[in-house]
């Protein structure tokens, strides 16, 4: 037994208060009804400080905890390039496309594309969405989820499983579900104050048990003398080979992570990506909106701390000293795959958490695990229902639909893509490192839209028939590059570069076909750009300026 009762007492006592936080905010405010814009958008009433949190929240989750935790314990700290690349990635967010976004009085993504294009790519790429975030970034995480309690609180054995991917899904829809994007908004405050202190105790307690004498600084000094490889950020070819065999490279390619395909990935998932992007549009106001992304900004350069430090801990932990390597005979049980001939990296953080915090504080660091998961659910079954209710069942199946009928298919919509998550879920077995996997598929439909968008947003010839044909095109381009190698028809490339490739491929055949659509003239439907639309507040840029030096001084210190 991992779990004292006193841990259970800590956990049920956050369940308790994270239900009654989601429930009590989102209860009808005399005895007046939801309509579409309070469920969906939280009545635009979110302050700064609430979006940023919220944006951590929906973003850190099992993918974070755990699946980054297990490319620490393979890769090592250039996998922190995912998070710190993504402060900058918000500041342009913040500055570029969030005015353009308010202005036009956004729902959801989806509905930029009809005003700038048509009805008809908005529902293409609305079933796009709908589908990743289903069949990729639900089931991913209600797996990881509830891979991580079996492991903490069972015997790793995968018996709790499937109970536990049911118990994370019933208790994100428990607030979500009934209160939209208010309950998850406000209780995602909450969240990310409880992973960031839970993350904490798990890396504080785990480094002092590093050396014999103790203590934080002493553990971090150790973990640097013996893996200082696996604190390079701009990986070179053959540098770290992961525990089961592969060079790093080809998940991290040197400096192109900081030119290449890396934007790619980051501007998509926090530009384009409904169930981040969601809440920026709950906002008071545009400056209250761009603040709360440089507050999150700000969260974003301390994560690695609390994501990828336990992978690299445990690694150390697990290590032979005298190879100085990870071996199938040095690693705990936990960590070797079904037939113990290879490594499942991704234990890494769970184990940490089940061997080191002890009793009583253990329910305090699941209750941050469950946190993490339980935010990110919340986030995608909202953006799921919103997509689906605003996007396809109003324009298309019942254009007369009253408020209370649009909320109550929102609802039935979450359930039903947290039912299929549920069924999914326990079907993603053995994958290694979930995190990289999750990056690579999403990575076979992200380049089309970041495409669409870009040329949408900034080349005003852009027309309806070349993003259509483009976004079309996007999808077999880049299965032809993730696959054509295994054919022996293209030479292999990594995967960040197969993203950039195909992101700029796309935007050359929006290009091409609006050349001839619009016979070189400007689209109809081209964005305007008001005078000072992209001004921004003192307040932003002070802050945007102290975080680019913060970014550029950790790359220099660890490249």
């Amino acid at each position: 037994m991992n779990f004292s009762g006193l841990d259970y007492a800590v956990f049920i006592l956050y369940a308790v208060v994270i239900l009654f936080i989601g429930l009590y905010v989102s209860r009808n405010k005399d005895g007046v009804k939801k309509n579409a814009e309070d469920y969906f958008l939280a009545s635009k009433s979110l302050p700064w400080w609430a979006i940023g949190a919220s944006l951590i929240a929906a973003n850190i989750s099992a993918e974070q905890f755990i699946g980054m935790s297990g490319s620490g314990f393979a890769i090592g700290l250039a996998i922190a390039t995912y998070e710190w690349m993504a402060a900058i990635t918000l500041l342009i967010v913040g500055k570029y496309f969030l005015p353009i976004f308010i202005e036009k009085g956004l729902y959801t993504i989806p509905e930029f594309v009809e005003k700038r294009y048509s009805a008809q790519l908005k529902t293409i790429l609305a079933i796009f969405w709908i589908a990743l975030f289903v069949f990729v970034n639900l089931t991913t995480v209600l797996y990881l989820g509830g891979k991580a309690i079996d492991t903490i609180v069972g015997t790793g054995d995968g018996s709790l499983l499937l109970i536990s991917c049911i118990g994370l899904a019933a208790f994100a829809a428990a607030y979500s579900l009934w209160g939209g994007l208010s309950a998850v908004a406000w209780t995602d405050v909450v969240q990310v104050v409880l992973l960031v202190i839970g993350g904490l105790i798990t890396v504080i307690i785990a480094l002092d048990g590093l050396t014999p004498d103790g203590g934080v600084f002493a553990g971090l000094s150790h973990l640097y003398d013996v893996i200082p490889e696996k604190f390079s950020m701009i990986l070179q070819k053959g540098e770290i080979i992961t525990p089961n065999g592969k060079d790093a490279w080809w998940d991290l390619p040197g400096v192109w992570v900081l030119i290449g395909g890396m934007w790619v990935a980051n501007i998509y998932y926090w530009g384009f990506n409904q169930y981040i992007i969601q809440r920026t549009l709950a906002a008071k106001s545009l400056k209250e909106s761009q603040k709360g992304i440089a507050f999150a900004a700000f969260l974003k350069l301390i994560i690695p701390i609390i994501v990828v430090l336990p992978g690299m801990i445990a690694y150390v932990y697990n290590m032979d000293l005298s190879l100085g390597k990870v071996t199938l005979e040095s690693v705990a049980p936990t960590f070797l795959n079904e037939n113990s001939t290879g490594f499942v990296n991704d234990n890494a953080a769970p184990w940490l958490i089940s061997e080191y915090v002890p009793m009583g504080l253990k329910g305090l660091v699941l209750a941050a695990l469950a946190a993490a998961i339980v935010s990110s659910l919340a986030s995608m079954v909202n953006s799921v229902s919103t997509i689906f209710t605003m996007d396809i069942y109003q324009p298309l199946i019942n254009q007369r639909s009253s408020q209370t009928r649009l909320v109550n298919v929102g609802r039935i919509t979450g359930f039903i893509a947290l039912v299929i998550a549920i069924f999914l879920a326990p079907m993603l077995k053995s994958l290694g490192q979930v995190f990289q996997y999750i990056q690579e598929y999403t990575g076979v439909v992200s380049p089309g839209i970041l495409a669409v968008f870009v040329m949408g947003l900034f080349y005003k010839k852009a027309s309806n028939k070349g993003a259509i044909f483009g976004v079309l095109a996007s999808i077999p381009i880049a299965l032809l590059l993730k696959l054509g190698p295994d054919a022996g028809i293209l030479p292999k490339t990594p995967f960040l570069h197969q993203m950039g490739i195909t992101a700029l491929l796309t935007m050359l055949i929006i290009l091409i076909v609006s050349g001839f659509d619009n016979k070189g003239k400007n689209d109809e439907k081209a964005i305007e750009f008001k005078k000072d639309l992209f001004h921004t507040s003192g307040v932003f840029n002070i802050s945007a300026m102290a975080i680019l030096l913060i970014v550029a001084f950790l790359y220099a210190y660890f490249w």
